[in-house]
């Protein structure tokens, strides 16, 4: 019996998905392509038939994690009222909450490290997507390209750091002076 239309797209979806998820927690060099294929509920036999490698899964779930974040971010921007509106999504990026959630997390404190040592094409799709997260921060807070650049350094940096840390309150001191530093990059506006 054949499969319904749409159901190859929609498994592909499910894969990229795991993958997202898991790369956001584990990095990408020790999560194998099984890990992924359980992740979505499938076996890994089935990974070639839609994709000719993991660096190709690698693309496309850095693509896929972006996407995700930006439109979360995008929500939390969305539910506020006063402005000027990044300032919830800074609150929402330095939280304990997005801090301890790696695997719907921003992908960019995940994995920056990691594709700094990866192919030139890895590279690329994330150096287009890190350029499109600066589009959606420049956009919502009004600023040019440059400080958008130092706001998200801010952030990622600062997001890494609390991670790096085993002292819970060393953590949380990361996450309120990225805030802080943040929201001065900001008001400089």
């Amino acid at each position: 019996m054949p499969y319904p239309k749409g159901h190859k797209i929609k498994v592909r979806g499910k894969i990229v998905e795991s993958a997202a998820r898991a790369f956001r927690t584990n990095g990408i060099q020790v999560v194998s392509v099984p890990f992924i294929m359980k992740g979505a509920g499938l076996t890994h036999g089935g990974f070639y038939s839609h994709f000719d490698n993991k660096e190709q899964l690698v693309a496309e779930a850095c693509e896929y994690a972006i996407s995700d974040t930006i439109g979360l971010l995008q929500k939390v921007a969305d539910q506020e009222e006063q402005e000027p509106k990044i300032n919830t999504v800074i609150d929402y990026y330095l939280s304990p909450y997005h801090r301890d959630k790696t695997e719907m997390s921003c992908i960019f404190p995940a994995l920056s490290g990691e594709i700094s040592r990866s192919s030139d094409e890895i590279r690329q799709v994330f150096t287009n997507e890190l350029e499109r997260m600066i589009a959606f921060i420049s956009n919502l807070a009004d600023m040019d390209v440059s400080k958008s650049r130092a706001l998200f350094s801010t952030l990622v940096g600062s997001l890494v750091l609390a991670r790096s840390v085993n002292d819970p309150e060393l953590s949380d001191s990361f996450l309120a002076a990225g805030r802080q530093q943040a929201k001065e990059v900001v008001r400089s506006n």
